[in-house]
């Protein structure tokens, strides 16, 4: 990321002074202005061109030019390579100026939004560039921050303001922040302008959820924290307005520190075409010297005979300087080996599968009229060989929506609704949703399908409502009226709002709440709850709890939590109900539905008040407060009564489990990195553990799932050797015989344990993937993750989900694709080779960054499976004709070479070169390269197995290069050798020589044109009405400029140039120049059709046998087969538990200080028979992940 403003020396701290712009500009802090963009007015040109010269090709053709603009070496016309030169470097630049002037715009629009900053004791609106690190901004509702603040005042009581983040880590629950108690009263703008606070922080850094720094005002210095703090992207909500201090602006902005760099992304193939580029230069300078040398030689014993008629070129005195311009002179003649009309096509091939992706009726989101989207054209064949694919799971594989979709009631379970047969009825059978329309408060966009839980609540079941009272009063959440009745929940989490909704519909209504009580409306009646205690959320404790005196005097605790702590804490009477509780929670997480246990108790007046005052003693504790804390919270919450569970469905994207089900088939690794609850030091992993489960990802046939939680660098070095080892014992308890090796070579990481057997799971959190990805143990790591099916990264920051894809990217070689949809994902979109943003609910910073974009994971499917490998089968197919065609046409002047004396005379006429790349075989070779297809787009889908040639690069590399390279060259001798054979002793109809040079170079021509577009018929392999018309309409062009070119009009018009009139038509007027164009052509493709059908017969590809098992099926009557649905098979205990928020707001909450004022208030794949190839071969490589993956598919 580019700055606006220089900067100084590498900060240790910051020091910021309040209303004080000279003192906080001798530190030389960047302004708040950004720049993402690469060029201005004046840089384009000479950078552009710069950069496009980096690319070997443009080189390589510029050097050509300069020799052609010599006249001694000279053969052929400059404006062969000028023009398309031009044209190339032009498109490019054309290109990267559009590219980069929207860039211009985007900054442009970010960075002239405007603030109100307080400026002389006047608020003054000013661009976001002109504001600067001291001053002190006003923000409003709904309005973005401008930069990183300290939050010193708000509308709202004690300082607290709410924000959306999901822009920073793609989560749209509010979270609270709170100013300082020493600057929260700093409320009008006279006492604001007056403030002179120093604020002493640490630098600028990319941790989201750390800040640490002191305000020293009035000689006191005050701690501040993560909870003070503002940072750019997020928005203000449900506040009136706030005003905050600049701490940091522009490019130090957390936001913009986990941007990462944008990295220009080549694809594989680019970069073997530029090695490929370089080999055939030194091939080309390899015939130059050879011809070169040859030339010195016959001119030294035969040249120099016929000096008299054929004598040397002025300036050329010797034999040896003769074959030394030979050489410059047949560089020049034999650089069509690599003509620059390639990168051309290329371009024009990309753009048009871009255009194929961008049009796709199958990738658009009606609902919110969203088209996928190629922000990136340069990268289309890549998507055919990906391996690994990294996603973000908030928003991009769930949609962030909790629904209370099932629940256990004294050990009835509600949520399905089965016939009359007893059986579960699934959801497009379903009646019609439970009615509420009892409940006039009840939430219009609620459904529950069981109809016998309301009719429990209505018939007054004690069990059913004292389970909803508990969700009604054991939360956090805030409650705001807008109108009468009209009720507006703000949750922590959003499983707490899906809590406190659910209670809401079936009648216990949470209607309000001040410090010291909470208001339900009970069936209709309100009800008030004097609010004794709340025992908080945490991550370590895993429940919260509240203490509640009813209306009666009776005192009782409800309590929330995760099944595997709760469980622990129930009265022994509990077990029977225990028991038949844990079978619910067994088959709600086994759906992957996120799971709480609730029970109560009823606690005497004496024993709650002797608690409550040993509890105000730890309150107060100077030391060891959190610890007192927490063992009279465990003192409480024990001989609970069971009351039930609960199971909130995080709710996936549609599709989700199908696709990543398909794309595991494809043998493509799929690793989720979330940044769900950043919470430092927290041991749990469940929220990513069950929308890993509910995707697929995650079985119970699943040998183990190693769960990873160190704190420390051996804590994690000792849970991944203990996994690794585990790993290794069950293959050889299955008779593998592997043997661990504890190094591996950092160069090629290959390890035995990518043979294991078994399916094994990774999950780790973030404070463990930070010691992981040390230097030192990113290897064992890496080794360790690619050994499992599935890796799960939980709480991961956005500069470590770049790490691990860059880790990836590293060591495995391997194409990487990234997919997200908040700005926390834009670090990992711009490191993984492809970069995929999903357009959704949390802001378009991914998209702006991304490669691809479309609105739903579904479609990552499609673009993969059916574009990308298409893209790739077009390019390999494109590039290997190309390569051919072009060495059979340079390679016949090497072989004339030595029948000319060495001469650099060409065989063709300077025309039929300059028009041989861009009118005669350009043409048909794009429309392969655009429209060619192996198999159809439901057959790609359908047969995952199909992608994996291009994930082992199996279609061109050097070994499919060499056999194109070959087989031009073998083209050329026959090309030159058979009709220089026939021409030899050949005679006209009238008894005259046949052999002369032009009728030859047309025969050769001719030969040549008809040869390479037969050979275009045969390696297409899907016809349109546009491969007809290009192949047989460029044969058509060839022969209408031939004759053009040999007529008498032309002849008159310019005779120095056109003086063969009539030669075409003489020459292809002799049956003998028909038969030797016919005996070339099928000598020239005869082998190649012998190949391919043995190759089809003995050792078909997968792709063949989809071809073959296609045509028989069209062949067969449609036969009706039913469709079996598999049973679910019942796999170990798991626990279901998640919850969303790391700490609760408990003592926020009993402080009162929070309280509103302002009215703001897959079906199996069996195995293939043409797959057993592409299992070898991935066996040769060692990338064979197991012997039961390879059944699949």
């Amino acid at each position: 990321m580019e700055r606006c403003a220089a900067r100084g020396a590498p900060e240790e701290e910051r020091r910021v002074r309040a209303n004080a712009r000279e003192y906080n500009e001798k530190f030389q802090y960047a302004s708040n202005c950004i720049k993402t963009s690469k060029y201005n007015i004046v840089t384009f040109l000479p950078v552009n061109l710069f950069e496009q010269f980096q690319e070997v090709a443009n080189t390589y053709f510029l050097f050509l030019l300069i020799l052609q603009l010599i006249p001694q070496i000279s053969s052929l016309s400059w404006f062969t390579t000028i023009v398309p030169l031009v044209l190339v470097l032009t498109i490019t630049a054309v290109k990267d100026a559009t590219d980069d002037y929207f860039r211009h715009k985007s900054d442009n629009q970010v960075n002239n939004r405007q603030s109100q900053v307080l400026i002389g004791g006047v608020l003054r609106q000013e661009q976001w560039m002109n504001v600067r690190v001291g001053d002190i901004i006003k923000l409003e509702n709904n309005q973005f921050v401008a930069a990183d603040l300290l939050l010193l005042c708000s509308s709202e009581p004690h300082g607290l303001c709410y924000v959306e983040t999901a822009e920073l880590d793609g989560e749209t629950n509010m979270k609270v922040r709170q100013a300082t108690p020493v600057t929260s009263e700093l409320a009008d703008i006279s006492t604001l302008a007056r403030f002179d606070g120093e604020v002493i922080c640490e630098p600028p850094n990319n941790k989201l959820d750390k800040f640490g720094g002191t305000l020293y005002w009035k000689e006191n210095k005050f701690p501040l924290s993560n909870q003070n703090m503002l940072l750019r992207g997020c928005v203000l909500r449900n506040t009136e307005w706030c005003f905050g201090l600049v701490v940091f602006a522009g490019p130090d902005t957390k936001l913009m520190q986990n941007s990462g760099r944008t990295k220009f992304k080549r694809t594989s193939i680019d970069r073997l075409m530029n090695t490929l580029v370089l080999w055939i230069f030194g091939f080309l300078v390899c015939m130059g010297v050879i011809l070169a040398i040859g030339n010195a030689i016959w001119e030294h014993e035969v040249g120099v005979c016929f000096q008299i008629y054929l004598p040397w070129d002025e300036g050329v005195h010797s034999a040896v300087f003769s074959g030394f311009l030979s050489f410059w002179s047949y560089i020049i003649i034999l650089n069509t080996v690599v003509p620059i009309s390639l990168y051309v096509s290329v371009e024009v091939i990309r753009l048009g599968h871009s255009y194929f992706i961008n049009w796709d009726k199958k990738m658009y989101c009606a609902k919110r009229r969203t088209p996928a989207e190629v922000r990136t054209t340069t990268l289309n064949e890549e998507l055919g060989q990906v391996e690994y694919i990294f996603s973000d799971k908030t928003g991009t594989l769930t949609q962030n929506i909790m629904v209370f979709s099932k629940c256990s009631v004294n050990g009835h379970s509600y949520g399905d609704v089965q016939d009359v047969l007893g059986h579960n009825v699934e959801l497009g059978e379903r009646p019609e949703p439970v009615d509420f329309s009892f409940n006039p408060l009840a939430d219009p966009g609620f459904q529950f399908w069981d109809p016998s839980l309301l009719e429990a609540v209505q018939l007054g079941d004690p069990h059913v409502h004292e389970f909803f009272r508990l969700l009604s009063l054991c939360h956090t959440v805030m409650s705001e009226e807008k109108s009468e009745g009209e009720l507006y929940y703000k949750a922590q989490s959003p499983d707490e709002g899906a809590l406190v909704t659910a209670a809401r519909n079936f009648g216990f209504v949470f209607r309000s709440r001040t410090p010291k009580t909470i208001t339900v409306h009970e069936l209709g009646r309100a009800i008030t709850y004097q609010l004794l205690a709340i025992l908080d959320f945490n991550n370590i404790r895993k429940r919260m709890s509240v203490i509640v005196r009813s209306p009666e005097g009776k005192i009782r605790l409800y309590c929330k939590g995760a099944d595997t702590i709760l469980l622990e804490r129930l009265h022994p009477s509990n077990q029977d109900l225990t028991n038949v509780t844990t079978d619910h929670l067994n088959e709600y997480a086994g759906e992957g539905l996120r799971t709480l246990v609730l029970a109560c108790k009823d606690l005497e007046e004496s024993y709650y008040e002797d608690w409550a005052e040993r509890l105000r003693r730890a309150s107060g504790a100077p030391e060891a407060r959190e610890d007192r804390l927490a063992r009279l919270y465990d003192e409480v919450e024990r001989d609970m009564t069971l009351l039930g569970a609960t199971a909130i469905e995080d709710k996936l994207q549609q599709g989700v489990p199908e696709t990543i089900a398909i794309l595991t088939l494809a043998n493509i690794k799929i690793w989720v990195l979330t940044g769900d609850k950043q919470a430092p030091g927290s041991p749990c992993a469940e929220t990513a553990v069950n929308i890993g489960y509910s995707c697929k990802m995650l079985t119970d046939d699943m040998t183990e799932v190693f769960v990873v939680t160190g704190h420390t660098v051996l804590e994690v070095r000792e849970e991944l050797r203990k996994a690794r080892e585990k790993m290794m014992d069950g293959s050889r308890s299955m008779g593998n015989g592997f043997s661990y090796q504890e190094k591996l070579s950092s160069s090629k990481l290959t390890s035995v344990l990518e043979a294991i057997a078994g399916e094994y799971a990774l999950v780790i959190n973030g404070h463990s993937l930070a010691h992981a990805l040390e230097a030192d143990m990113e290897v064992e790591f890496l080794e360790t993750a690619c050994a499992c099916k599935a890796v799960i990264c939980c709480r991961v920051t956005p500069l470590q989900k770049a790490q691990v894809v860059e880790l990836v990217k590293k060591y495995k070689k391997a194409v990487t694709l990234a997919i997200g949809d908040g700005a926390n994902d834009v670090s990992m979109i711009k490191t993984a080779h492809i970069g995929v943003g999903i357009s959704g609910q949390e802001g378009i910073q991914a998209v702006l960054a991304s490669d691809y974009s479309f609105s739903q994971f579904k479609f990552l499917q499609r673009l993969l499976l059916v574009h990308g490998r298409w893209s790739y089968l077009r390019m390999c197919k494109f590039l290997c004709y190309f390569f051919y065609k072009n060495f059979a046409f340079t390679m016949v002047h090497f072989w004339f070479g030595f029948f000319c004396g060495f001469s650099a005379q060409t065989v063709y006429d300077q025309y039929f070169i300059t028009l041989y790349n861009i009118v005669y075989t350009s043409l048909p070779v794009l429309a392969m390269g655009v429209f060619d297809q192996d198999v159809p787009e439901q057959r790609s889908m359908e047969y995952p197995k199909l992608y994996e040639p291009g994930q082992l690069n199996l279609l061109f590399n050097k070994h499919e290069f060499f056999i194109c390279i070959a087989q031009g060259i073998y083209t050329s001798v026959l090309m030159f050798f058979i009709p220089y054979g026939v021409f030899a002793d050949a005679t006209r109809d009238d008894g005259a020589q046949l052999a002369d040079y032009q009728s030859f170079a047309v025969t050769v021509a001719t030969s040549l044109v008809i040869v390479v577009s037969v050979q275009i018929g045969l390696d297409t392999g899907f016809w349109t009405a546009i491969n007809h018309f290009f192949i047989w309409g460029s044969l058509a062009a060839y022969f209408a400029i031939l004759f053009a070119m040999h007529s008498d009009g032309l002849f008159q018009m310019f005779p120095n140039q056109f003086r063969f009139v009539g030669n075409a038509q003489n020459t292809l007027a002799q049956p003998t120049v028909w038969l030797t164009i016919a005996l070339t052509t099928v000598v020239c493709i005869m082998p190649v059709v012998a190949f391919r059908f043995l190759k089809l017969d003995l050792k078909p590809e997968l792709s063949d046998t989809v071809r073959y098992t296609q045509l028989v099926r069209k062949k067969q009557k449609p036969q009706h087969r039913c469709a079996r649905r598999g049973g679910c098979g019942g796999g170990s205990r798991r626990s279901g538990y998640a919850f969303s928020h790391q700490e609760g707001f408990g003592e926020l909450i009993m402080s009162g200080k929070n309280m509103r004022l302002s009215s703001l208030a897959l079906s199996g794949f069996t195995a293939r028979p043409g797959a057993a190839w592409i299992e070898t071969l991935r066996r040769k490589k060692g990338g064979e992940s197991s012997p039961d993956t390879a059944a699949k598919g």
